[in-house]
């Protein structure tokens, strides 16, 4: 097989269907890593339903949503950038950055929060804009790249200030503390609105954009991408672009969740990030992923901790340990399916 022809089959795993294999039907095997994620999930949602009384209630599932919107925000824009081969380290520090600077502008300078907003968006956008001209112009290692990012956007929020801010503006409170009812008892925050929000356009631009099939085309093959004449410069300036958004706009969820900016709001987010897209099924070399996987990611490592905290008898940190062994199983999940696709052709 020809690498144009495999970049073109990598380039569309989101729109492949269960396929005819002799006389019966098999799942492809592309989409093993995802069925995964969602078992588990199921597994320990109805585990928890059997352990603990009150488990199995709607709003815990959607609390799931609530406390971890900023992460499914992040996580979207971590998909794509992963899709494409790179990886992005900065945007917890950028999420840090962006609740230092909207925490300064409206209670230190006055801004209106409909003021400061966009400037905090267009500044996320700006700063993932020029790391990604760094990475495609001179060819850079994306880990370097972002990890000066990561830095530079931590370093920058204790310029503003080494303590917290805490922001006291009324109509800020107002917007973190609104709820939409969804029924009796039942509600969800403006930042799960805004994170389900993101994973809409997400997945339409994955699914219908010529970015989005230029993202995993890139991802499958950069050379083969080149060869047919995608718009690769754009569309890895691009991806970084977007991460940066995405980043900016889940500090802004942050605050809603806060009230508050801090250099070390979000410290090891990018980590969490990164792990929510492995476990949602995308492979770390690109080309193969799924945004709807994404958000099973979070919600993944969002019930292990709902899980931890209804026990009560054990540390948080267990939390971790759970992530690092699913990690280590989905990675080399990942790796067998990898190989026996690269033994098929």
């Amino acid at each position: 097989m020809s690498a144009v022809s495999h970049t073109v089959t990598a380039a569309a795993p989101m729109d492949a269907a269960p396929h005819a294999r002799g006389s019966g039907l098999k799942l492809n095997r592309k989409y093993l890593p995802l069925t995964a994620t969602v078992a588990l999930f199921l597994a320990m949602a109805v585990t928890g339903s059997v352990m603990y009384s009150g488990f199995l209630s709607a709003q815990v599932f959607l609390n799931l949503l609530i406390d971890n919107a900023f992460l499914v925000i992040v996580a979207v824009g971590m998909t794509f950038v992963i899709l494409s081969g790179g990886i992005d380290l900065s945007v917890g520090s950028v999420v840090a950055l962006t609740t230092m600077v909207l925490a300064s502008l409206v209670e230190h300078h006055g801004w209106s929060p409909i003021a400061a907003i966009p400037l905090v968006l267009l500044m996320g956008t700006v700063f993932g804009a020029v790391m990604g001209f760094l990475i495609e112009r001179f060819r850079l290692q994306p880990f370097i790249v972002t990890l000066a990012g990561m830095f530079l956007a931590r370093g920058l929020c204790y310029l503003i200030s080494i303590d917290s801010i805490s922001i006291t503006h009324e109509g800020y409170s107002e917007m973190a503390q609104w709820r939409l009812p969804m029924g009796e008892s039942m509600s969800l925050s403006l930042g799960a609105l805004m994170a389900m929000a993101v994973l809409l356009i997400a997945i339409f631009m994955a699914h219908c954009t010529p970015f989005g099939r230029a993202v995993y085309a890139i991802g499958g093959s950069e050379h083969s991408a080149v060869l047919m004449g995608l718009p690769v410069r754009r569309t890895l300036i691009g991806v970084y672009t977007l991460s940066g958004l995405c980043s900016a706009l889940a500090g802004v969820v942050f605050t809603f969740y806060m009230l508050s900016g801090y250099g070390l709001h979000a410290t090891g987010m990018e980590l969490d990030a990164i792990a929510a897209v492995v476990i949602g099924g995308t492979l770390l070399t690109g080309g193969v992923g799924y945004l709807a996987g994404t958000l099973f990611g979070v919600l993944t490592l969002g019930i292990i901790q709902t899980l931890i905290a209804f026990d009560g008898s054990l540390s948080s940190w267990w939390t971790r340990i759970v992530v690092g062994v699913l990690l280590f199983i989905f990675c080399l999940l990942q790796r067998v399916l990898t190989h026996r696709s690269a033994q098929r052709t």
